[in-house]
């Protein structure tokens, strides 16, 4: 009986899970994007993402993005996978 709740638990986790996770570059990818495939990123933080970027040039690591209002270490660390410096996706695909 307990392998089959495990059994159970894990199919719900498979298929709750998002089948593709998106890495986004966080020094290209407009609005739209950072809050489509972002946890915890709305538009407004989005905006704020951008704004940051164009200040300071762009960010030098993923760990630079808890310095936007805003966003903590939690929300990188919870994106971490997702995000990339200099590959990945930068608009959102409007086909789908």
């Amino acid at each position: 009986m307990n392998y089959l709740h495990s059994l159970a638990l894990a199919c719900a986790l498979f298929l709750t899970a998002p089948a593709f996770a998106e890495i986004v570059n966080i020094n290209k990818a407009d609005a739209a994007a950072l809050a489509q495939n972002l946890n915890g990123i709305g538009e407004a933080k989005a905006q704020k993402i951008i704004e940051y970027r164009e200040q300071h040039g762009g960010f030098q690591s993923i760990d630079e993005l808890a310095n936007v209002p805003g966003i903590g270490a939690k929300t990188v660390e919870r994106n971490r996978d997702s995000i990339s410096l200099d590959k990945g996706v930068t608009k959102v695909d409007k086909q789908g």
